[in-house]
């Protein structure tokens, strides 16, 4: 009984503590509730009818839009970061009551309506329903809110701007662009007095402005871009509380009026494309908080004003495309001026120092101008576009940077450019590489045959280098799809220029595919990119529009165009940007010129192969003989007359172009060989540096009378270097064989060979950084391709080594001494020959046996590749008894899979790691032991630049376990040098001050 009593109480209390609990529950749901607020039952119904009007099918009802749950407020998402799906209330109600003031419904593609229940928010101030697909036009319940805010940029939104919309004189900001809207701008706007924002770009407006706009004086912003208004531009007077104005192809005409003087607080100023006559400069003065001004194909004359100083906040001045005349203003007083478009005018005079001594963080263009050619800056600036910019000279159509940095070593007959992607075949067309072309000023010489011209940056976006190419991410169902996979963007223009080609007809084909754009039922599909095309600065195309001449997206439009005429071996194809078309789809910024491939190809038939080998190897033979022959009759005639000319006289007679020396004329040049000028001291002779009267500076190697072996290589050395020209080969001007002198005349190239610089003595070395290396090592591979590969004569040079590397004054190597190469015909696969060259760098296959191929050079290229990138000679580093040699210590390090402690620890941390490791790679596998396993020099090349992989060879060193033991070959290597081969077969790595015709005598 007792027990069931305690029982029964217990019980009780657990009851009571139950009802306890849940009371507290209730009353902190009921406090949670009263925090949040509630939305009163006809919003949550208008609500409703506004999703369902748009097509917005994932609300929840069951929730409190008011309580900040992610279904009702989600800012953006990390796919889609112009993502806004947000209801913002004010709860600051009596009672608990909230209502509803914003709507952001951003990058959703709705597919619905403007919702005309909107009207039955009575506290909604801020509509935004920014990039969906959205049709209809703006209903007539909107003109009884109270909105403040309205934003349907990038829909599909049409017939006319409603003048209604005149009512909502609440309204302080109004963006109704990229939508289809036409017809004129309704006077009615007129009565938004408090309008502040007032963007309509990208529609298809047409007519003039109403003078009732003029009332709007509280505007701060007005766009009008890219739409069809007819007449002059309008009066500026009434808006003087302007900070922005933007009329870019706008559709008026010019000139600018004089009222724009008024708007003395603009920060940004965008006008371009205007149509009418020649004009003068506006009047600017007074706008000194400018940041952003751009008058661009404005049709301006006259001189840059040099109040422009006075506009200390400026960052991008844009006045290309215009007629513009005289001197560059002196700006370098506006720190923050970090692009300057001057492109395409007639200016003239000098390039001020102020703007080639700028650093890499300005981008300035002065393409297509007519400066003075002797101001051209001796170095080139990657971010200073100087193409075509000069008047009058050999270089006024290319510049210094391109004519010494690629001369033209023979014509070309075709050429094939794979826009912004990789090498790719197609068919049997080799449509080359384009991964570094662009920017936005920027003039690159990709290559001898061809490069870029870009300028312009994309407004209103933070630009990167990424900006300038286009990438597909879908499924390209075209043939040839790889074409299409990248493309090239330019936000105002872009020029591919084909140079070195033989002149005559050409056919020209553009390939084009809209990959950017879509075809959905989705805001991506809602863009209009239009441009013009110029072939030979001609029109070709207006307004061209891909998607349209293609008839969808990721399809392929081809414009080809027959008969285009090359003058002076120089094509130009340009792409231009003339305002028109939408600037924010998919994203704010994509706009501008699409191009995904261009070929050239010649119209008829370049000479035979066959024919221009024999004819270019009769006519070295047959010149080299008619060198010899009149330098003995000359040398038979002047000891004959026994005539005194002195010094002066010699030299003025001194002409390079006919290779014609006389030992007269070289002793001049020299100073009678002095000691001063001697720079080297080889195996076969001595090297001196000599000078002409019009400052010429020429290097002399004089050979040694008592060596036949060089007689022959003097010989050997015309033959073989006369007929090339290359920039990384070095350049014979002539000869002079008088009695028993034998002289070769030089190019003089100033910092000496890459032996010294790199590991020679400490005093001379050069501080190469890795960017030099990389360049030093990709131009011996490019001197050596075209040796191999593209030369009329195919040569082996068989003497590849540091010492015969020469550099010049911008560190570009060149190859030289030729006095072993020999001449391969394309039938014979090797030739078997006594062997001569220089141990540590002589192939295997060649040093034991004599048999030499193209792949002797490509190994001898290998070991400079280590020495290039270790620092140290292949002969004299052996960092233990263990290790013969670099290249063995290399091999070891692979095997660890450490190659990167290979690396010059004199380079420290500026090193670009994964080029270092792929320079060795590369060198790896052209040292492999057997010639077969060998990349050619081509391929080698092709893998230093990037282009093709290191993966498609093998490289695995265990065949060097099974093959030529390094040991053995430097004994086999003593061996030959001590029997019956002529010494003179070799000229040992322990001829340090061997250096050749060209070299410095500068100390570092």
């Amino acid at each position: 009984m007792a027990e069931r009593t305690i029982s029964h109480s217990s019980s009780q209390i657990i009851l009571v503590f139950l009802l306890i609990f849940s009371i507290v529950l209730l009353f902190q749901a009921s406090c949670s509730e009263a925090q949040s607020g509630f939305l009163p039952k006809q919003e949550v119904d208008a609500l409703k009818e506004i999703a369902s009007q748009l097509g917005k099918k994932d609300w929840n009802f069951s929730l409190n839009p008011c309580d900040g749950n992610s279904n009702w407020n989600t800012s953006r998402r990390i796919d889609m970061p112009q993502y806004n799906n947000s209801v913002i209330c004010n709860c600051s109600f009596p009672g608990g009551v909230c209502h509803v003031t914003k709507i952001f419904l951003k990058g959703q593609n709705l597919q619905g309506v403007l919702p005309p229940s909107l009207a039955k928010l009575p506290y909604l101030n801020t509509i935004d329903l920014t990039r969906n697909y959205l049709s209809g036009t703006i209903p007539l319940e909107w003109a009884s809110t109270q909105l403040e805010y309205l934003s349907v940029i990038v829909n599909r939104l049409s017939g006319p701007i409603p003048g209604y919309l005149g009512n909502l004189k609440t309204l302080v900001y109004m963006s109704l662009e990229n939508n289809m809207f036409n017809g004129t701008v309704p006077a009615e706007l007129g009565k938004l007095v408090n309008l502040e924002n007032l963007i309509l770009n990208a529609n298809n407006l047409t007519g003039q402005l109403p003078k009732e706009l003029n009332n709007l004086t509280k505007l701060t912003e007005l766009r009008l871009s890219s739409n069809n208004f007819t007449g002059n531009l309008p009066d500026f007077s009434s808006w003087k509380n302007l900070t922005k104005l933007e009329l870019q192809a706008s559709g008026f005409q010019g000139p600018i009026p004089p009222s724009i003087s008024v708007l003395k607080n603009l920060t940004e100023l965008r006008i371009s494309d205007l149509g009418g006559g020649a004009s003068d400069f506006p009047l600017l003065r007074d706008m000194t908080s400018m940041q952003k001004l751009m008058l661009r194909s404005c049709n301006l004359v006259g001189k840059i004003p040099y109040y422009i100083i006075n506009m200390m906040t400026l960052q991008t001045l844009d006045l290309s495309f215009n007629k513009l005349e005289g001197e560059v203003p002196n700006l370098e007083g506006l720190e923050g001026l970090q692009f300057m478009y001057l492109t395409r005018n007639s200016l003239s005079g000098t390039i001020p120092d102020w703007i080639t001594g700028r650093d890499t963080q300005h981008q300035i263009d002065l393409s297509y101008n007519n400066f003075s050619e002797s101001s051209e800056p001796s170095t080139c600036r990657e971010t200073l576009n100087l193409f075509k910019s000069f008047t009058g000279g050999k270089t006024s159509e290319l510049g210094k940077c391109l004519l010494q940095s690629f001369p033209c070593s023979k014509d070309y007959y075709s050429l094939h450019v794979n826009c912004g992607g990789k090498s790719t075949v197609i068919g049997n067309k080799v449509f080359e590489a384009d991964e570094d072309s662009a920017g936005a000023a920027k003039f690159v010489p990709s290559k001898e045959n061809w490069g870029t011209s870009s300028t312009g940056d994309f407004w209103d976006v933070t630009t990167s280098i990424a900006n300038y190419t286009a990438n597909n991410v879908s499924v390209l169902r075209v043939n040839d799809s790889d074409l299409y996979t990248t493309a090239r963007l330019s936000p105002l223009s872009l020029t591919y220029y084909g140079r070195c080609l033989a002149n005559g007809n050409y056919t020209v084909t553009l390939y084009f595919a809209e990959i950017i754009l879509r075809d959905d039922q989705s805001f991506q599909s809602l863009g209009r990119r239009m441009f013009d095309v110029y072939v030979q600065d001609e029109r070709k195309l207006k307004d061209f529009n891909i998607e349209k001449e293609a008839q969808g997206v990721d399809r392929v439009a081809k414009e080809e165009y027959t008969g285009v005429v090359v003058k002076d071996g120089i094509l130009e194809i340009r792409f231009h940007y003339s305002g028109k078309g939408s600037t924010a789809v998919p994203t704010r910024g994509t706009y501008g010129p699409l191009i995904s491939a261009i070929s050239v190809v010649s119209e008829f038939n370049p000479p035979s192969k066959g024919k221009k080998k024999i004819f270019i190897a009769v006519g070295t033979v047959a010149s080299t003989l008619l060198i010899v022959l009149s330098i003995l009759g000359f040398a038979w005639r002047r000891w004959h007359s026994r005539q005194k000319i002195s010094r002066e006289e010699e030299l003025r007679g001194l002409d390079l172009r006919t290779g014609l020396f006389t030992y007269r004329q070289i002793k001049a040049a020299t100073d009678n060989f002095s000691a001063t000028n001697k720079i080297g001291e080889g195996g076969f002779g001595a090297v001196y540096k000599g000078m002409l009267l019009d400052g010429t500076v020429i290097a002399v190697k004089q050979l040694s009378p008592k060596s036949k072996q060089g007689n022959r290589e003097f010989v050997n050395e015309i033959g073989m270097i006369s007929g090339l020209l290359h920039p990384n080969v070095v350049r014979l001007y002539g000869c002079c064989i008088e009695g028993d002198q034998l002289l070769l005349v030089y190019e003089y190239l100033e910092n000496n060979n890459l032996a010294r610089a790199v590991f020679g003595p400490q005093d001379l070395q050069l501080e190469l950084d890795w960017s030099t290396r990389q360049k030093i090592c990709i131009g011996i591979a490019k001197g050596l391709s075209f040796l191999h590969d593209e030369s009329a004569l195919k040569i082996v040079h068989r003497d590849i080594k540091t010492n015969n590397i020469l550099l010049d004054e911008e560190l570009n190597p060149k190859i030289s001494d030729f006095g072993l190469a020999k001449l391969v015909e394309e039938e014979n696969t090797h030739i078997s020959t006594r062997v001569a060259g220089t141990i540590g760098y002589m192939a295997p296959e060649y040093a034991l046996w004599g048999y030499l191929t193209y792949k002797a050079d490509v190994y001898s290229f290998g070991i400079v590749a280590l020495e290039i990138v270790a620092g140290k000679s292949n002969m004299s580093y052996r960092p233990s008894e263990d290790y013969v040699c670099l290249l063995d210590w290399a091999l070891v390090l692979q095997q660890r899979g450490s190659l990167v402690e290979l690396v010059d620890p004199r380079l420290g941390s500026n090193i670009n790691e994964g080029e270092a490791i792929r320079m060795i790679k590369v060198a790896l596998l052209c040292t492999n032991p057997s010639p077969a396993l060998r990349p050619t020099m081509s391929a080698a090349l092709g893998m230093l630049e990037g282009r093709i992989s290191t993966q498609e060879f093998s490289s695995d060193p265990s065949v060097y376990n099974d093959g030529l033991n390094l040991q053995g070959l430097r004994d086999k290597y003593d061996e030959l040098q001590f029997s019956s081969i002529e010494p003179q077969s070799f000229s040992t790595s322990s001829d340090t001050k061997e250096s050749s015709a060209m070299t410095s005598s500068t100390d570092r």
